[in-house]
């Protein structure tokens, strides 16, 4: 149910429905599970009406039971208004420096928002350090303004949510498997979309076949890309890219069905096409109302246990059960592991073994 917000001048607070925020230092504080029966418009109104420029509302988390709007401590979402313009205000916190040899940190997080915020209606006005520039860490503010057209206040707030996912992934400088991973966990794999796929990201856009032999394959090879690379990867299942020049990007969101057995398949077709097991493999799924996205994570391997070969190939689109394949990732794409390659690394082994320098 909806509240209109509005702001009462002789007592200073803001007033919706039966609560009412007093002004306090810098400005009020509201409970997140408040925002949802707040407009968006009607926010900014109010705001409008009771803010000056350098305050703010702060929003807290946690249990309500337990929220004071004195003494609660404020999430990490805020919002603001300047010139009848309601703004987000987001935080990060990095070691990065501007003056860093990787370049600034400020068009790092401009150009890796950017896909973010346009698919949300949304951008980024102001990037600013806060503080001292002299030692590290460094804080920076951002301030991003949305459309505000048929929304609420907490759909908002979930706006900015999304984006310190972002701008933590990246605060060490860009995105990386580790990062990347605890976004896909943290169930933010929508920030992801507009990034670039690399030599350690593979996203497909519907489940593998598991069903067939030819689809079981080509999961195991799509996998053991990863295990042969020097470092690692993770395949996502559940998002579709697009081939733009110079590589391909992360294009949308296309959850797939996920049930109590997807996982358990994904091992097995693994465990009967995949050797040897690749060491500390994840499998795992993020999932809403019986869709999600799943994804495999490939830790960097040990060298003693590559090549990693997957029993079975697809030659003229026919499947082979008596072969093997071996692949390994460069760049977005794939090659195939040489029999030179292959033959070098046998040669090796056995004479390793002869001197008996292999363990058993």
């Amino acid at each position: 149910m909806q509240r209109t917000i509005r702001y009462d001048r002789q007592n200073e607070s803001l007033i919706f429905g039966e609560t009412e925020r007093v002004y306090r230092d810098a400005g009020f504080t509201l409970h997140v599970t408040e925002l949802a029966s707040i407009k968006a418009t009607d926010f900014r109104t109010a705001l409008a009406n009771g803010l000056g420029y350098r305050d703010e509302v702060y929003v807290a988390e946690g249990d309500y039971d337990e929220f004071d709007d004195e003494y609660s401590i404020p999430g990490p979402v805020s919002f603001g208004e300047h010139e009848g313009r309601l703004f987000l205000r987001v935080q990060v916190v990095t070691k990065a420096h501007e003056d860093d040899d990787e370049g600034s940190p400020e068009g790092l997080y401009r150009s890796a928002l950017s896909p973010y915020l346009n698919r949300h209606r949304a951008t980024l006005q102001r990037v600013e350090m806060v503080g001292s520039q002299a030692v590290s860490p460094w804080v920076w503010d951002f301030d991003i303004e949305c459309s505000l057209r048929m929304r609420t206040a907490e759909d908002l707030y979930e706006i900015g949510r999304g984006a310190i996912a972002l701008l933590d992934a990246l605060a060490g400088g860009h995105l990386t498997r580790e990062t990347t991973l605890d976004l896909l966990r943290a169930g933010h794999a929508d920030v992801l979309v507009g990034q670039p796929e690399g030599s350690w990201l593979d996203v497909k856009s519907s489940h593998y076949d598991l069903d067939s032999t030819q689809g079981k394959i080509s999961l195991a090879q799509s996998v053991s890309r990863f295990a042969n690379a020097e470092h690692g990867g993770i395949v996502v299942v559940g998002m579709k890219g697009k081939k733009v020049p110079g590589g391909e990007l992360i294009h949308s969101i296309h959850p797939v069905p996920i049930d109590g057995r997807t996982l358990r398949r994904y091992q097995s077709a693994l465990e009967h096409h995949l050797y040897p097991p690749p060491d500390l493999l994840d499998i795992e799924c993020h999932e809403v109302d019986g869709k999600g996205i799943v994804f495999v994570h490939v830790p960097p391997q040990p060298e003693e246990l590559k090549p990693f070969l997957v029993h079975g190939a697809v030659v003229d689109g026919q499947v082979e059960g008596a072969f093997i394949s071996i692949v390994r990732r460069r760049g977005e794409g794939s090659i195939p592991i040489t029999a030179p390659a292959i033959h070098s690394t046998l040669a090796a082994g056995r004479a390793l073994l002869r001197r008996g320098q292999i363990p058993e």
